[in-house]
């Protein structure tokens, strides 16, 4: 049973343009959680009307897909983006499996179909609540997901997450970190660290409908304190039809503190998924022309598919004063902030490749992780020194 807090003091929204379904759910609240406080919007809000109703306090949404697909699907990110806590239930005219994996891919959390009944309303309440019970030991908030993604090839991408899930490891006593490699193609996250599995995220796939602790224990593999959930064995030429990754997400938040995902780039339905999916999306790039301008058509291709701007990280790689754009021009050209730069370590990071080990935390690009990690977490980062002088003294080629 939902727990009480979900009927005595809830805050819910409603939006729906439709009236006969507005008023038909909210009918059934009023029967059926008579103490639930429910706004009803009859049009699609915008951004402003739906930060005031987070603002006041928001548990949960039920939102009309049916009336203007394009209109709630926006409203859908712009709420996953300022009240990522609060699930949204889509409310449907029929059973269209098609408009389903559309809003599952837009971060719905569940659905109701018309004509509405008290099961299922008590049916997406019961999923509210195991949410809110699981959310961590003792109450805790939910694990911060971290996607990083190659703004190109062989920009080192895998190399700056597998670095980045022990950086996060190390940073705090007992932490739990899952690193996953989501690249069900070209994945090297196995070989990198010496690690095989006969288990891998398409098994986790095959089990999201019902993932427990006993199942997930076999599918992950321990790595140095980190578990580790690797790609296929044999490349996968293309995910299972209407494959999401949301599923498998929400239940790593449950269980650990950070999740970092290694992902084969932005583009394809189930990246987007998992670009929308996660707290910070970590694009990675090198300072090299060519890099650079993948980048650019990486952040224009996000955009047309929603996706927050604010939401992107820009992850410098092997970057270095002597060779390619500097920072500031690089900002310039891509209009965005570079996040963190990396530098190239071309030893630490052989050595580590030749030992199936992170580069240690002392080396210089072990420090810039760390630095990475801090600035994730909020910290603000060290002053550059490099950074004075990078205008005047960085090497621009075009």
């Amino acid at each position: 049973m939902p727990d009480s807090r979900l009927h005595d003091s809830a805050r819910a929204l409603l939006v729906a343009p439709d009236r006969q379904m507005a008023d038909e759910l909210r009918l059934l609240f009023e029967s059926q959680h008579p103490r639930t406080l429910l706004t009803v919007l009859g049009t699609y809000p915008n951004r402003a009307t739906l930060e005031q109703c987070a603002a006041q306090g928001l548990d949960y949404c039920f939102l009309d897909t049916t009336s203007d697909r394009g209109a709630a699907f926006a409203a859908m990110s712009v709420l996953n983006s300022i009240c990522p806590e609060a699930p949204v239930f889509v409310l449907l005219r029929s059973n269209d499996p098609d408009l389903f994996l559309q809003c599952l891919r837009q971060g719905a959390s569940g659905f109701l179909i018309q004509p509405f009944t008290a099961e299922q309303l008590r049916n997406a309440l019961a999923k509210l609540s195991r949410l809110h019970s699981s959310g961590g030991a003792g109450g805790e908030s939910l694990g911060r997901v971290y996607c990083v993604m190659p703004g190109k090839g062989a920009c080192g991408a895998t190399t700056v997450a597998c670095h980045l899930a022990f950086a996060l490891l190390l940073r705090q006593k007992a932490a739990k970190v899952l690193l996953a490699d989501l690249d069900g193609l070209t994945g090297t996250l196995g070989f990198l660290l010496k690690l095989k599995s006969n288990y891998s995220f398409a098994d986790a796939l095959a089990h999201s409908g019902g993932l427990e602790q006993d199942v997930w224990k076999v599918l992950v593999t321990p790595c140095h304190g980190l578990d580790v959930l690797l790609s296929p064995e044999s490349p996968l030429e293309g995910l299972p039809d209407g494959a999401d990754p949301t599923p498998i997400l929400e239940y790593s938040r449950r269980f650990y503190d950070a999740v970092v995902l290694d992902t084969a780039g932005a583009y394809g339905d189930w990246s987007v998924s998992l670009a929308r999916s996660c707290d910070d999306l970590l694009l990675v790039s090198t300072n090299e022309l060519v890099a650079l301008h993948a980048v650019q058509r990486a952040q224009a291709y996000l955009a047309r598919k929603g996706l927050e701007p604010s939401k992107i990280r820009l992850i410098v790689n092997r970057y270095s004063n002597q060779v390619g754009l500097c920072r500031e021009a690089i900002q310039t050209a891509l209009q965005a902030e570079v996040f963190e730069t990396l530098p190239s370590d071309y030893e630490a990071i052989q050595r580590s490749l030749m030992e199936g080990k992170h580069a240690p935390p002392a080396s210089q690009f072990g420090k810039a992780i760390t630095a990475l990690a801090r600035h994730l977490a909020g910290e603000e980062p060290a002053e550059k020194k490099s950074s004075m002088f990078a205008g005047l003294f960085g090497k621009s080629k075009g």
